[in-house]
C-alpha cells in the first residue's frame, strides 16, 4: 500500500526532536510538510507585528532546512477545516501527523480535523513533544484534577521520573522524494509581512531572529560550559540586566523552534558533568517546570483567560478606565520606569520577567486597579513568548487573582525601578526625552526643580506626562480593596479559592528543601531585591512567595522609597544571566 503522508506543523517548528514528523516519515512513499496560515486571521487576531515577523522568519528557516533535505515547506492559505479536505484529495493523502497540543481551543480544533481525516479514510498519528510530561497523567495522579499549587505539582512530577528523551533530528536519508512544482513559491511560499497586510514603515531592527537555526545557536552558546558555570557566580546588575540576552530562549520554546526536552537534557547532562554525576535538583529546571505547571492548569479549563466563569479565579471588582489602560499600554503613565518597560515591549517584543511583574502589578492591584484580562491581551499581542496558558496564569498570579495571595506586597514604580536601574540607563535607552536628567531625578522627573527640567530639555507636563496618579495613596487604597475581597472569600464557606493558593508555610517548607546550586541560576536573570544585598543566585528567585518577615507595607514604603518587591513568578524560559 502506498503511504502518502502530510505532517502538519503548528507550534513545533523544528526538525530536531519532532516525533510526529518522524511518524510521517515512517515507511512513507511521499511526505509533505504543511503549515496552515489563515490570511484573515493575520488581520484580525490579537497578534502584533513582532510576533508575526518572528513566525514568518521561523517558517522561512524551516523551509531552508527542508530544502537542504531535498524537500520544501508547503504554506497553505486558509482555515484547517477548509484546507485539509482539498489536500487529502489533491495529494491522495493516507496519513496525517501532528504534535499534540493540550490547550482547550487546540484540542477542539484537532478533534474536528481528526474526525474529518477519519471520514476521508486518512490514518492520523499524534505525538506529544510540546511538554516534558504527560499532562493528563499529572492530572490523573492528582485525583483527576489539576494541581493548583506549585508545591503539589512538583511533588507529583518528582514521582514520575525523567521525561522522555528527545528523538533524533530528521536526516537526509529519511526524506522521501516529493515532487516540488516550479510554481511552489507562488502557491506555497512563505508570505511577507506586506503580503499579509502589515505596514512595515519604521519597523524596528530585529532583536529576536526567528527559527530553529537561531534557537540551536543560542542554545549552544547558552550551554557553553565555561559561560554556563561563570554566569551562575554573580547576578547581573544595572540596565544591561533588563535587555534582551543573545542567549535568551523563551520565544524559541514558545514557537517550538527549540524542544523543551532538548533544553531539559542539555541542562541535566551539563550539570551532572560539572558536578561529578550528582543528580540535579528539580530547581535546575524551574522555568521549564513553571511552564509545565501552567500548561497543566489550563488543560481542562477553557475559561482560564478570563475572570468570569473561571473556577480558579477570584472575582475582583476591577475598575473600567479605557483612558488609563491606553496610557499604560502606550507607555504614557508619567512613571519613567513603567513607561520604559512598555516601550521596550512594543519595540522589541520582550521584557525581563521582573519588568513583567512591575507593569502587571502597576496595572492591576498596585495602582490602576484594572483587570488582569486587559493586561493579558496586551501581552498576547506584543510578547513574542506569550503562550495562552502561561500568559493567563501569570497574570492571575501577579494580580492575586489565583495562586498567590500576598496582596500587601507590591512594586513601587519609582523605588523598584531605582533599585533595578540605579543609573537610569535603561530609562534613557527607551525614553530619550529623559536622557539629560541627572540620575537623582530620572526615576521621578516631576520632583526635579523647574530649572533642572529646563536644563534637561524636558519639562514635566509639557514634554513628558505628569504621573497619572499618586502611587502611595493609590496603593494604600488598593491594599484595602484587596483585603476586603479576601475577607469576603474567607467568610463564604462554599467557596474554597483560598485553598487553591500556596500558604506561606507551604512555601517555607518547600524552600527549605530546595537545592541552592549556583548552576541553577543560569535559567534566570539576576534577582533584584529591594534595598537589600542580592542573595546567592539560584532559581529560587522565581519562587512565588516572599519568605521574609511580614511588615507593614506603608512602613516599608517610607523606609525604602517604595513598596517591596514580592518574589513572584513570570515564565520567561531560560533568560541568560550573561
Amino acid at each position: 500500500m502506498v503511504v502518502n503522508s502530510v505532517h502538519w506543523f503548528r507550534k513545533g517548528l523544528r526538525l530536531h526532536d519532532n516525533p510526529a514528523l518522524q511518524e510521517a516519515l515512517d515507511g512513507a512513499d511521499t511526505v509533505r510538510c504543511v503549515y496552515v496560515l489563515d490570511p484573515w486571521f493575520a488581520g484580525s487576531a490579537n497578534v502584533g507585528l513582532n510576533r508575526w515577523r518572528f513566525l514568518l522568519e521561523s517558517l522561512e528557516d524551516l523551509d531552508t532546512s527542508l530544502r537542504k533535505l531535498n524537500s520544501r515547506l508547503f504554506v497553505v492559505r486558509g482555515q484547517p477545516t477548509d484546507v485539509f479536505p482539498c489536500l487529502f484529495k489533491e495529494w491522495n493523502i493516507t496519513r496525517l501527523t501532528y504534535e499534540y497540543d493540550s490547550e482547550p481551543y487546540s484540542r477542539e480544533r484537532d478533534a474536528a480535523i481528526l474526525k474529518m481525516a477519519q471520514d476521508f479514510g486518512v490514518e492520523t498519528r499524534v505525538r506529544d513533544s510540546n511538554t516534558l510530561y504527560d499532562l493528563a497523567r499529572i492530572i490523573e495522579m492528582n485525583n483527576n484534577t489539576p494541581p493548583l499549587t506549585f508545591k503539589r505539582f512538583k511533588s507529583i512530577v518528582q514521582r514520575m521520573g525523567l521525561p522522555k528523551r528527545p528523538v533524533a533530528s530528521v536526516s537526509h536519508q529519511q526524506i522521501c522524494p516529493t515532487h516540488i512544482s516550479a510554481q511552489h513559491d507562488q502557491r506555497y511560499g512563505v508570505p511577507s509581512l506586506e503580503e499579509l497586510g502589515f505596514k512595515t514603515d519604521g519597523l524596528t531592527p530585529i532583536v529576536w531572529k526567528g527559527g530553529e537555526t537561531e534557537a540551536l545557536t543560542r542554545l549552544n552558546n547558552h550551554m557553553d560550559k565555561t559561560g554556563f558555570l561563570s554566569n551562575s557566580e554573580r547576578p547581573r546588575r544595572g540596565a544591561d540586566n533588563l535587555l534582551a540576552s543573545p542567549t535568551g530562549l523563551s520565544p524559541y520554546i514558545r514557537f517550538g523552534c527549540l524542544s523543551c526536552r532538548v533544553l531539559y537534557f542539555r541542562l541535566r547532562d551539563l550539570y551532572m558533568k560539572a558536578r561529578n554525576d550528582s543528580t540535579p535538583p528539580l530547581s535546575l529546571y524551574s522555568q521549564l517546570m513553571w511552564r509545565e505547571f501552567f500548561y497543566t492548569v489550563g488543560t481542562n479549563n477553557p475559561m482560564l483567560d478570563r475572570m468570569e466563569g473561571n473556577p480558579i479565579c477570584v472575582q475582583i471588582p476591577w475598575d473600567r478606565n479605557a483612558e488609563a489602560l491606553a496610557k499604560w499600554t502606550e507607555g504614557q503613565t508619567g512613571f519613567p520606569w513603567i513607561d520604559a518597560i512598555m516601550t521596550q515591549l512594543r519595540q522589541e517584543g520582550w521584557i525581563h520577567h521582573l519588568a513583567r511583574h512591575a507593569v502587571a502589578c502597576f496595572l492591576t492591584r498596585g495602582d490602576l486597579w484594572l483587570s488582569w484580562e486587559s493586561g493579558m491581551k496586551v501581552f498576547e499581542e506584543l510578547l513574542l513568548d506569550a503562550d495562552w496558558s502561561i500568559n493567563a496564569g501569570s497574570w492571575m498570579w501577579v494580580s492575586c487573582s489565583s495562586f498567590f495571595q500576598q496582596f500587601f506586597h507590591c512594586y513601587c514604580p519609582v523605588g523598584f525601578g531605582r533599585r533595578t536601574d540605579p543609573s537610569g540607563d535603561y530609562i534613557r535607552r527607551y525614553i530619550p526625552k529623559l536622557r539629560d536628567y541627572p540620575n537623582r531625578y530620572i526615576h521621578e522627573p516631576w520632583s526635579a526643580p523647574h530649572e533642572v527640567q529646563k536644563a534637561a530639555h524636558c519639562v514635566v507636563g509639557v514634554d513628558y506626562p505628569r504621573p497619572m496618579l499618586a502611587h502611595a495613596k493609590q496603593s494604600r487604597l488598593n491594599i484595602e480593596r484587596m483585603k476586603n475581597v479576601y475577607k469576603q472569600i474567607s467568610s463564604y464557606k462554599g467557596l474554597s479559592l483560598l485553598g487553591l493558593v500556596s500558604t506561606l508555610q507551604e512555601e517555607q517548607e518547600s524552600s527549605a528543601k530546595m537545592d541552592t546550586s549556583k548552576a541553577a541560576s543560569s535559567l534566570s536573570n539576576s534577582s533584584c531585591h529591594s534595598g537589600q544585598k542580592a542573595p546567592a543566585p539560584t532559581t529560587t528567585t522565581l519562587e512565588p512567595l516572599s519568605l521574609r518577615k511580614r511588615s507593614c507595607p506603608m512602613e516599608e514604603e517610607q523606609s525604602s522609597g517604595g513598596c517591596r518587591q514580592p518574589k513572584v513568578f513570570w515564565y520567561t524560559s531560560s533568560e541568560s544571566s550573561q
